[in-house]
């Protein structure tokens, strides 16, 4: 999931600046996914957006707050906390 995000926010930025310097990598744990690093582009990056959007095309759909849980895959792309 992680280098997943970090190459997307990668990709995203050298999409809309090809002259962009990325640096960053990426966590994630129990429904939240932090993305930290140096970035330096001119692109106007929605990271929320581009997050979730890898979030939800690996599948991670369910989060629920209890370990016995057996539908729960410990992270959900449209409830995940996305810290940047």
């Amino acid at each position: 999931v992680c280098d997943q995000v970090s190459d997307a926010v990668l990709d995203t930025c050298l999409t809309e600046d090809p002259m962009s310097k990325v640096a960053c990598e990426t966590a994630t744990k129990d429904n939240m996914v932090m993305v930290a690093g140096e970035i330096t582009t001119q692109a106007k990056i929605d990271y929320e957006k581009v997050v979730r959007a890898v979030v939800a095309k690996i599948g991670f759909d369910s989060y629920e707050d209890d370990l016995s849980s057996v539908d729960s895959k410990g992270l959900c792309d449209q409830t995940c906390e996305v810290l940047v």
